[in-house]
């Protein structure tokens, strides 16, 4: 949602827009190249649209996967995408999409439509599990991931002083859920209202039930609470078994806000301002307060979210 906020073919076409999570990833056409180069090469062809046109979907989907799984080999040409395993984002390229949706905002792209958008809090914490890793974060891998992705040379110096207590593993998912999730919602949010437009923001709080409450309030979660489907499929898996008249109740709010957003335009939250960033959480007691991540805001407020570029060739 946030690409169609910044590409011009889809100017006029709706009114509001809802983005979740938004993500921070966004390809130059040369690293889009490049990583394409490399899946059509799983499959023993030219990344071409006569070649690839022949292939069957699936097998495309496990050359993607395939060049996912090893990514880290071309860390040195892909950057951070590599050090993530994130083969597939948008691209901007100059003519479907012109710009990052957070340039495009900025330039007034988006100012006369309303905006809904916001994260969970551990937007990481899942990922770090299916990574095997929850509980197993070292010094090392939480210094490489503050190197790696946070913003600027002295990113490691200010996470510890914004976060003195700490350790290895949280340091980490902080910096992965910023990088990846929460400030790129936050700033797409700050984007609209500087040029003028309105934006309503809210953070998810509540934790996931499931794996003993162990995933916290994780990427992914509120799109069960959002549609309803509590009780089947992968969402299943986060909500635990049989969901809580909590979750219940929870899930009844936030669609809600969601469909009173898309019918008038207003959640039941004020407006996100930056004097006083009120924001709505989402919680077993929802409440409105000022944007609650302000240690991560002040340590990327001065981050931009370019487009990726391929850093070696």
């Amino acid at each position: 949602m946030a690409a169609l906020l910044a590409t011009e073919c889809a100017a006029g076409l709706f009114g509001r827009a809802v983005a979740q999570s938004v993500p921070g990833t966004f390809f130059s056409p040369e690293l889009a190249a490049d990583i394409a180069t490399a899946c059509a090469a799983e499959l023993g062809l030219r990344p071409t649209v006569a070649d690839l046109s022949t292939v069957a979907p699936t097998r495309l989907s496990a050359a993607g996967d395939a060049v996912g799984a090893k990514m880290t080999q071309w860390a040195e040409r892909w950057g951070q995408v590599a050090h993530r395993s994130i083969p597939f984002s948008p691209v901007v390229d100059g003519d479907a999409l012109p710009a990052t949706p957070w340039q495009a905002l900025t330039d007034g792209a988006g100012r006369d439509i309303e905006l809904l958008v916001g994260h969970t809090r551990d937007e990481q914490r899942l990922l770090t599990a299916l990574d095997g890793m929850l509980g197993q974060v070292t010094q090392e891998q939480a210094a490489t991931a503050l190197h790696v992705f946070g913003p600027g040379r002295d990113a490691a110096r200010r996470y510890a002083d914004g976060f003195p207590a700490a350790g290895p593993e949280e340091l980490y998912e902080l910096v992965h859920s910023d990088w990846l999730f929460r400030m790129p919602s936050l700033h797409l949010a700050q984007a609209q209202t500087a040029a003028g437009g309105r934006a309503h923001v809210y953070e998810l709080t509540w934790p996931a039930p499931g794996m003993d409450g162990a995933l916290g309030a994780c990427h992914g979660l509120d799109v069960p609470l959002v549609f309803g489907n509590l009780d089947r499929g992968q969402p299943a898996a986060l909500i635990g078994e049989g969901p809580s008249p909590e979750a219940e109740a929870l899930s009844t709010r936030m669609r809600t806000a969601w469909t009173a957003f898309a019918a008038h335009g207003d959640p039941g939250w004020p407006a996100y301002d930056t004097e006083h960033r009120r924001v709505q959480l989402f919680d077993t007691e929802p409440t409105v307060t000022a944007y609650p991540e302000e240690t991560s805001r002040l340590i990327w407020q001065d981050h931009t979210f370019p487009v990726l570029p391929l850093v070696g060739r």
